[in-house]
């Protein structure tokens, strides 16, 4: 109890309230950017910090992290470019519906589905932080490979009924990923001389490549003289409550995905809204209305996100093992302000800690109030002038690539992925499956052949472990509930034909 009346003192100081705000502005704006993640706006805010008081200091880089993985779903449902990889499951609904005229709508149900995810993982990071910890400890090599796996299986879901073109497409993603040195021979693979090609394809490069160039060359037929813009669509239409009773279920979904994927080391945000946004399409009455404007798959992927931005610090607070990239940055600010993570860090820091642990969740309030200040200025995008609008999002998706690495290289390395993405689109293929292939190949790769060292070379060391078989058999019925939905649907799609 002294720990916890000792962190409402600390968090209810008047540069707290201050600084949070600050941070969650600063968060929103660098997460809108594509190329500008969080974790940059973090590692460029850490400096700031070391003259603050450690609870003052942490809560800033929360504020910017949670506002972060929030503002990258602005520009995936306005302009199909999502501002993280965090972000990347929102384009499948939240664009559809910006081009239906729902934009406002599905900027609210983002922020109040962000809200929900934010809260639910800062409750369950106070209460159960050690428990899940014990639970992530039980992953191995074999249980990681079967997650990747299970998270592969979501491309039978986002292939638009051709699982064929979707594999491919996640095949092309796999090979983009082992570009660069292996990191475990510590061999170069397919770099064909290049050494600027040794480190590897950065996965924010290839975000803004594939989505960001691709949908402006989509758009260079673009006639302002006859071509309907979005903006005479656009309206302010409010959520209704039958909207957000429907979104229930996909919030609750999305966001206990999000702590389950977030407080496992080494995953994050992205993969968890992948993985919750087609549970929720499965689960749907109407799977049919999924990737063409559905609110549902709004609230599912960005309670999911959210969701893991508090379960990612579980494993970091409790083990001193950091969740994701962002958390291995907020590690090192802990480290910078005298607070080690580890087991020991509960009884060296116990009122700050319980401090930075409630202030996540204040820091969620805040984003739903600014957030809904600030919805009917950029939801206004949408009005600008097409030829505009495009100019500015090269300008910023360059600026973004640069920023990355700080090489002209990235710049040339996003168009060659957009020429490629939009010629892919041409035919009629899905991106996602190529994210995800890129997302999910190194996490595939290095644990496949860790598991195979540590079983002397025999496969069943993926079947004995119970956590592996369970993400394995829970892949494959996903898949198998998929493709027997979509051959019932051909069938009587073929029934009603003949019957016409």
């Amino acid at each position: 109890m002294e720990w916890l009346s000792a962190g409402f003192g600390l968090l209810f100081q008047w540069q707290n309230l201050l600084i949070i705000p600050l941070g969650l502005i600063l968060g929103i704006v660098v997460g809108a950017i594509p190329g500008l993640t969080s974790d940059l706006g973090i590692i460029l805010c850490i400096p700031l910090t070391y003259g603050m008081d450690p609870t003052t200091a942490i809560l800033m880089l929360l504020a910017i992290y949670c506002g972060g993985t929030y503002g990258g779903s602005i520009t995936a449902i306005l302009i199909n470019t999502p501002g993280t990889s965090a972000n990347a499951a929102t384009l499948f609904d939240g664009y559809p519906m910006t081009e239906r005229g729902h934009a406002f709508k599905a900027l609210k149900m983002a922020l109040y589905a962000s809200t929900i995810g934010g809260l639910i993982s800062a409750f369950v990071l106070l209460i159960a932080a050690p428990q899940i910890a014990k639970i992530t400890l039980l992953f191995g090599p074999a249980e990681y490979f079967a997650l990747a796996i299970f998270g592969l299986s979501v491309i039978a879901g986002v292939s638009n009924k051709n699982i064929l073109k979707g594999l491919i497409g996640a095949c092309i993603g796999i090979f983009v990923s082992t570009i660069g040195m292996d990191k475990i021979s510590g061999t170069t693979r397919f770099t064909f001389g290049n050494v600027k090609l040794t480190a590897g394809i950065d996965l924010i490069i290839v975000l803004i490549g594939l989505f960001a160039i691709s949908e402006i060359m989509m758009k260079s037929q673009y006639d302002p003289e006859t071509d309907q813009r979005i903006a005479e669509k656009f309206d302010k239409d409010v959520i209704t409550k039958e909207e957000y009773k429907r979104c229930r279920k996909p919030i609750g979904i999305g966001s206990l995905v999000g702590c389950i994927i977030g407080a496992t080391p080494g995953t994050g945000g992205g993969l968890a809204a992948f993985i919750a946004y087609n549970q929720v399409k499965q689960m749907s009455k109407h799977p049919e209305t999924f990737g063409k404007g559905e609110i549902e798959g709004v609230a599912a992927s960005e309670s999911a996100n959210n969701g893991a931005c508090g379960a990612t610090m579980i494993p970091m607070l409790t083990l001193g093992v950091p969740g994701d990239g962002a958390t291995a940055i907020l590690m090192g600010a802990f480290m910078i302000h005298g607070m080690v993570p580890g087991p020991t860090l509960f009884k060296e820091s116990g009122s700050i800690l319980y401090a930075i642990m409630f202030g996540l969740i204040v820091v969620n309030i805040f984003m739903y109030i600014i957030g809904t200040a600030l919805i009917p200025f950029y939801a206004n995008i949408t009005k600008l002038p097409y030829e505009l609008l495009s100019c500015i999002v090269l300008s910023m998706c360059m600026a973004g690539a640069f920023s990355t690495n700080n090489r002209s290289y990235d710049v040339m390395v996003i168009i060659v992925f957009g020429i490629l993405a939009y010629f892919l689109r041409k035919m009629d293929f899905q991106l996602v499956p190529i994210l995800l292939g890129v997302v999910l190949g190194p996490l595939a790769e290095v644990n496949f052949r860790r598991a195979l060292v540590l079983s002397d070379g025999t496969m069943k060391i993926f079947v004995q472990r119970p956590i592996s078989l369970a993400f394995l058999v829970i892949a494959v019925l996903s898949v198998s509930i998929f493709m027997i939905r979509e051959f019932r649907e051909g069938r009587k799609e073929e029934k009603a034909q003949a019957k016409g």
